[in-house]
């Protein structure tokens, strides 16, 4: 069962900022700035072996803060803590599910968890990127899409084209055959009923058990302001989500990202990588670090209300 404490994995700072959450919630605070600029974007197996050492495994079902979505891949080291089966439910704009190296990283840490026997299956909730363009797709798990180990449910996206399938299929989709490739039709989200479209798509999950990782960046601008692009999910549609898991699942492990920092990786090829990954147009852009801060500490304290977190008690 989740945890009522809070612990915020502090890599860059952001959490810091937001005082109201601070005080009224009084999180555990495990400082890991010292590895926040080797963390971002991907993890080295050294460095995920030093952050692994620091994690008290008597926390893993606390609510976890862990800053910037630069960060979402730590996300596989607070799930490789649990050993019981389990079913990874993901909110994010982002599939991150590329089969590419790096193999830890943001944008395939959930292609990596899947090597957990225990992690019998990962949901998505919220995609909007283009990671799930015809282009981009090339290179994503369409295995484990294809083995049913993967769905994924974009907010909204148009049809996509994936060549040289001899076999696609997943609940979660619709494939439709042409020459030399197959077209997947998304069951998406937008002017959906969630309350006949959850039941449809959650009520069918392998496990009792759910983890839940929920990257800010899917939702709209006015709502979370990050280092990457605005999302399409409102609040209310991602707290109706929770909600509705919370009363019907054992929910053991939670964690949240999206949080604003500056991108200031270590290294020439990280700095290298960082420019050409990170958007122009990302939801932050322009607004002050005031505006920021507001926004996002707002969200986080609605989903933590949302999760039964009224206050924290004093430690």
């Amino acid at each position: 069962m989740l945890s009522s404490s809070l612990r915020i994995l502090d890599l860059d700072g952001s959490l810091l900022r937001q005082i109201n959450l601070l005080e009224r919630f009084n999180p555990k605070i495990v400082d890991l700035k010292t590895v926040g600029p080797l963390s971002r974007l991907w993890l080295n197996t050294r460095t995920a072996k030093q952050i692994t050492s620091i994690l008290d495994f008597g926390s893993r079902q606390d609510i976890t803060f862990l800053g910037s979505g630069d960060f979402h891949h730590l996300s596989a080291l607070l799930i490789a803590q649990f050993q019981e089966p389990l079913s990874v439910v993901v909110f994010d704009s982002h599939p991150d599910w590329d089969v590419l190296p790096p193999h830890l990283g943001c944008g395939s840490w959930v292609s990596y968890i899947l090597r957990q026997p225990n992690v019998k299956e990962v949901v998505i909730f919220g995609l909007s990127s283009e990671d799930i363009s015809t282009f981009r797709i090339q290179t994503a798990n369409l295995d484990g899409l294809n083995a049913g180990r993967i769905r994924a449910y974009p907010y909204a996206h148009k049809p996509t084209r994936v060549f040289f399938r001899s076999r696609l299929q997943n609940p979660s989709l619709r494939v439709e055959e042409s020459f030399l490739s197959k077209i997947i039709h998304w069951q998406q989200i937008e002017g959906r009923d969630l309350n006949e479209f959850l039941p449809s798509v959650l009520e069918g999950l392998l496990t009792k058990e759910v983890y839940i990782s929920i990257d800010k960046d899917c939702l709209k601008a006015d709502e979370s302001l990050t280092n990457w692009e605005e999302g399409r999910l409102s609040l209310t549609e991602l707290t109706a989500m929770l909600s509705w898991i919370k009363a019907r699942k054992d929910i053991v492990g939670l964690d949240i990202t999206g949080e604003y920092s500056e991108a200031r990786p270590y290294g020439l090829i990280k700095n290298f990588c960082s420019r050409i990954d990170h958007p122009a147009d990302f939801s932050a852009k322009g607004k002050s670090l005031s505006q920021i801060d507001t926004a996002n500490e707002r969200t986080n304290i609605r989903l933590l209300e949302t999760l039964g977190l009224l206050n924290s008690p004093l430690r």
